[in-house]
């Protein structure tokens, strides 16, 4: 199965970094949380990529077209016609298809727009500005066992503030501490699509999140992976400094390569 990478947005909840770079090259740890993301499905034996690209689309592009040779001992024999000698190449096993999906176009706009990119064959899909330890073999299983034309991971979400108990005349009748229960699930990405998803993706203007996700759930072809383990996504610069914590201190969940 191919992996297909959203990458195109503008990223402006953390605009501190975006402003310069797409928010998928944000680095982790010196590397880009794109590479992350690619570095867990290649350890899963997933490794061929389409990145879909919009918003500053060419550092993308700029980063791979060097990655060999910046992952790569390189000898420069100038007195030999500028002959160049790899030595010990260090890069991954990867074929790596980047696309310019446009800058304004939505995530299913772009998703239609790699298309013919995926061979007519189920694929994956998922953001790239959000790292995990979920079993990614384990949702594809779940995925073929099940047949239907979605599956996505289920990430179970605990608030991140108090809780406020409000009745129907504005006051507040409790006021506590989040509990487990206040919990909620949400996309966490890491999804598994047929073919079939493209019946509902119409064009550009196309959000993903909504009609075609919304349709297949009406359709009861829209199946959740409850994973319980560790997920983070990368909105803020909060969330950039707490994955850059668990990296250097060497507790970086993610990290299963």
């Amino acid at each position: 199965m191919k992996v297909v990478l959203l990458a195109g947005g503008f990223g402006t909840r953390i605009s501190e970094e975006s402003h310069r770079i797409p928010k998928p090259m944000i680095e982790i740890g010196g590397m880009p949380i794109l590479w992350h993301i690619m570095k867990q499905y290649s350890a899963h034996g997933y490794n061929d990529f389409i990145i879909c690209c919009g918003y500053k689309q060419h550092v993308i592009k700029e980063f791979f077209a060097d990655y060999f040779l910046h992952r790569s001992d390189i000898t420069f024999d100038f007195a030999d016609s500028g002959k160049m000698i790899v030595h010990n190449e260090h890069s991954e096993p990867w074929k790596v298809t980047v696309v310019d999906t446009g800058l304004h176009t939505m995530t299913g706009g772009r998703i239609k727009r790699v298309r013919d990119y995926l061979n007519n064959e189920p694929f994956l899909l998922t953001y790239g500005d959000g790292v995990s330890d979920v079993d990614i073999n384990a949702v594809v299983d779940f995925h073929k066992k099940n047949g239907r034309i979605a599956t996505i991971t289920a990430i179970k979400l605990s608030q991140r503030f108090g809780v406020l108990d409000i009745d129907e005349n504005n006051q507040i009748r409790e006021f506590r501490e989040k509990k487990e229960i206040d919990a909620g699930y949400i996309n966490g990405g890491f999804m598994v699509l047929e073919q079939g998803i493209f019946d509902y993706i119409e064009g550009d203007a196309t959000v993903f999140e909504k009609y075609p996700l919304e349709t297949c759930a009406k359709l009861g072809e829209l199946d959740a992976y409850k994973h319980n383990g560790f997920w983070q996504c990368m909105d803020t610069i909060r969330d950039k400094m707490l994955l850059e914590d668990l990296w250097e201190s060497e507790k970086a969940p993610w990290k299963i390569w």
